[in-house]
């Protein structure tokens, strides 16, 4: 059952600013200076991003660069069904948040809640807020969609011990028409060297191009099982990934010796002649 409550911010002044016009330069400077499309017109859809969830510092200019694609259509979103890994809580199966909306320093986003009700309706998905409340991988990627978007909904989900067929079906049940989209934040390998982390994210980065979840390591993401979700989707709906950046935070400001991979990955397909 949900109740009428708000979703606060939990690491606003943590992982970015919890100042609205800090955040909004800082997230307006990593858009500026990322690489985007050379030309929107004729791109393809892109129907989902993979986007990394770190401190703004590290990962914010690789985030960046996947909100660019993402936004390179003229098709409004309705709203954007958000995936990552539970850090801080057990969670059987996935965890969607009971609350109305959820709050950054730049405003308030709405919850979807007829597409919560049709999510909680298939086994395996149940509410959980607790594991929502201290949660930092999908309230990093809201100021992104803020500033690049207007009158959206989210779908708040977290992953936990479940597999990637129970996620990717998750996916298929929302997946909807070009005005729903899909992120899944997730960085990559975790506290190796500079040159190792390169060469695993690299290797991590070949699979999820070529779609096979089953060559994504154990250790290859925290939100491994989400990005394995996605690839299978993606696989059957035949959608083409690429990488569009792919770092870690050695190159973004931190040490070499122990760092956090980030990737940005984008899903596209054809978008209907409706649109």
């Amino acid at each position: 059952m949900t109740t009428l409550f708000t979703r606060l911010p939990a690491v606003a002044g943590q992982f970015y600013p919890a100042d609205p016009e800090r955040l909004e330069i800082d997230v307006r400077r990593y858009l500026v200076e990322a690489n985007g499309p050379d030309d929107c017109e004729d791109y393809p859809l892109v129907k989902a991003i993979i986007a990394p969830h770190a401190g703004y510092p590290y990962s914010g200019p690789i985030a960046a660069s996947a909100y660019l694609q993402l936004a390179c259509s003229d098709i409004p979103v309705r709203r954007f069904i958000l995936v990552g890994p539970a850090h801080y809580a057990s969670v059987q199966g996935l965890a969607i948040s009971g609350a109305a909306a959820f709050d950054t320093p730049l405003g308030r986003v709405p919850v979807d809640e007829v597409v919560r009700a049709n999510l909680l309706a298939q086994p395996g998905i149940t509410i959980d807020d607790a594991a929502h409340a201290p949660e930092h991988c999908l309230e990093v990627q809201l100021p992104f969609l803020q500033e690049l978007f207007l009158d959206f909904s989210i779908v708040p989900l977290l992953v936990g011990h479940t597999t990637a067929e129970e996620v990717a079906a998750a996916l298929e049940s929302v997946w909807d028409g070009p005005d729903t989209r899909i992120i899944i934040s997730s960085d990559l390998s975790h506290y190796h060297d500079w040159q190792t982390a390169r060469r695993l994210d690299g290797e991590t980065a070949e699979a999820i191009v070529a779609l096979q979840p089953e060559a994504l390591r154990g250790d290859s993401a925290c939100g491994r099982a989400a990005i394995a979700g996605l690839l299978l989707a993606a696989r059957r709906r035949k959608i083409q990934a690429e990488t569009i950046d792919l770092r870690n935070s050695g190159d973004t400001g931190g040490p070499h010796d122990r760092v956090v991979g980030y990737g940005a990955f984008v899903f596209t397909e054809t978008a209907p002649a409706a649109f």
